[in-house]
């Protein structure tokens, strides 16, 4: 048996064919529909010359026809690669030179001439499937090198299929309900197109926003009535805020988190907020998928883990305790680069407990090396939570003439605000750090730098910012 991802809708609109496939706002697609238009635009798409192995660049502003073209792509063999279209014209450029597709959809500008994503609406109906091999590539997703030059993380039909599949996906325990799974993430990132397949793999629908805020999560959950939302944990806080504690939530039945360590008093929080749901925390990145997830039962008994290598591929700690995996889910590499050797390398640190489940402490890369000891910034930052005053925060390592480098904790706090001094700080963390690990410079921004589709931060743009560089 192929696992191809174009099956997946194929096998939905013989099963559950009236079901609703996907939903943005108002419109909405069943599976059948989704099964039509997508062979309409993959007939466009040949026509245009796409075939196994091409790459279709797609940049465009939230709609329903991106399901369309992903699936299309999937059936005529082409490399579907989704690119951020909020990103400044020059670096949407540098990316399509670096992807060299055969074809670009876009609703914004490029420098050269693209293809408006009405141009698939002529195609002719009745797609006459092609022979694919489920280890060829259907998907380039776009990740931030760290020199800030793109690269792109290639998977396979096999690879995603595994990885968005009933069991092996994120929902790992089932998904109750059948009212769908609502996405937060944009569908310029692997988060976005992980739910989209996995929602499908269930035969129920994946409902989209078109930003992750609060008033957009909460519209479509009051409309959809989902049974299921995964957020960051920055998104979980715009839901969390008291004034929306009135918000219909009530049909959910998991509230999931993740992408990093989980600070224990979010997950208090999001069980108070929605009582009778379960959270589980999960563990992965782009390049491998799912590589670790803590469920609801385990939360109160392991708190700050990221729980237990999860399946189909195994896990282990490297060199310096780097998180390492390998298994059918992987990516087969950059593109460009030479593909992987059958491990990807996270770049993560970590322990793994006698029981099997994964902390993570920090980066390889943003490890602190200070008077000879190396210190995990997740591991500060984890301690450093509840801080009284304190709105957000991060922990940097800076050049100091002693000790090579300190422990910074770099915090927000409101306007006009006194922040904590570092004797403050070191007081809220001592008994839970060494003392090597307690910070002894505070610094105060305006707001942390992160990622926009993670939220994860970013170190080394924070780092210039509290150093001066």
């Amino acid at each position: 048996m192929s696992l191809l991802i174009g099956d997946i809708v194929t096998a939905a609109a013989l099963t559950v064919p009236h079901a609703t496939a996907a939903t943005l706002g108002p419109d909405e697609l069943t599976f059948r529909e989704l099964d039509v238009r997508a062979d309409r635009a993959a007939n466009a798409l040949a026509g245009l010359g796409a075939g196994r192995g091409d790459t279709v660049l797609w940049c465009a502003h939230p709609t329903l026809r991106s399901v369309e073209v992903f699936v299309a792509c999937a059936r005529v063999g082409a490399v579907f690669a989704p690119v951020n279209p909020g990103l400044p014209a020059e670096e949407r450029d540098r990316i399509r030179s670096y992807v060299d597709p055969k074809v670009v959809l876009s609703d914004v500008d490029f420098s050269a001439a693209v293809l408006h994503p009405s141009t698939l609406d002529g195609g002719a109906p009745g797609f006459a499937r092609v022979p694919l091999h489920d280890g060829d590539p259907h998907i380039l997703y776009l990740t931030s090198g760290s020199t800030g030059a793109p690269k792109g993380a290639l998977v396979s039909h096999r690879a995603s299929w595994l990885r968005a599949a009933p069991g092996g996906g994120t929902f790992t325990t089932g998904l109750r309900g059948d009212g769908g799974v609502v996405c937060t993430f944009p569908l310029y990132h692997y988060g976005g197109w992980h739910y989209v397949m996995e929602a499908w793999q269930h035969r129920t629908a994946v409902h989209l926003v078109r930003r992750a805020d609060a008033a957009d999560m909460i519209a479509v959950v009051e409309r959809r009535r989902p049974s299921a939302l995964y957020c960051i944990p920055a998104v979980w806080e715009r839901l969390l805020d008291p004034e929306h504690r009135h918000a219909d939530l009530r049909s959910l039945q998991h509230a999931d988190t993740g992408t990093s360590t989980v600070a224990g008093d979010l997950v208090e929080r999001i069980k108070a907020r929605l009582p009778g749901t379960t959270t589980s925390i999960l563990y992965g990145s782009t390049e491998a998928g799912r590589m670790a997830a803590l469920h609801d039962w385990e939360l109160a008994q392991r708190p700050g883990s990221v729980g237990r290598p999860a399946t189909p591929n195994a896990l282990w700690l490297g060199d310096g305790g780097e998180v390492c995996t390998s298994g059918p889910a992987l990516m087969h590499g950059y593109l460009g680069a030479e593909p992987l050797d059958g491990v990807y390398r996270s770049g993560d640190v970590g322990r793994i407990d006698d029981d099997g489940y994964l902390y993570l402490t920090g980066r390889t890369r943003e490890v602190i090396r200070t008077g000879g000891e190396s210190v995990g910034p997740a591991e500060v930052e984890h301690a450093l939570r509840g801080l009284p005053g304190v709105l957000d925060l991060a922990v940097v390592g800076v050049p100091d003439a002693r000790w090579g480098e300190v422990v910074c904790a770099v915090l927000v706090v409101p306007p006009g605000a006194e922040p904590p001094t570092v004797a403050d700080v070191r007081a809220h963390v001592a008994g839970r750090l060494a003392s090597f690990k307690q910070p002894r410079r505070v610094s105060v921004v305006d707001a942390i730098p992160r990622t926009p589709a993670t939220g994860q931060i970013q170190r080394t743009r924070l780092r210039a910012l509290v150093s001066g560089d």
